[in-house]
């Protein structure tokens, strides 16, 4: 895979992306565990979800490139510009969390 693609950009944004989940994942499970909130546990739900979402993009980039992520420009275009905005918002959200 081509790392100049839109495609190839697209995993190693999943792969930033996993990154803040997992950072933001250690610090709700530690606030989790000194507080016990409910938040915090859905909080710590909703990066495991996302989480489990870019580990499995990621795995499926490198198993399966023979399919239309890989052979259509379009499609790799559309995936680059929601790997952005999914960078985006955990960014925000890492921010403000360890803040």
């Amino acid at each position: 895979m081509n790392p100049a693609t839109p495609t190839g950009i697209a995993v190693l944004l999943a792969g930033v992306n996993s990154a803040l989940l997992a950072v933001l994942a250690a610090v709700w499970l530690r606030n989790y565990r000194e507080f016990g909130s409910t938040l915090l546990l859905g909080l710590l739900g909703f990066s495991a979800v996302l989480l489990v979402e870019n580990l499995v993009s990621v795995a499926f980039f490198f198993s399966s490139m023979r399919t239309l992520y890989a052979m259509d420009p379009l499609v790799g275009r559309v995936v680059l510009a929601m790997s952005v905005l999914e960078l985006l918002a955990v960014s925000l959200l890492t921010y403000v969390t360890l803040k």
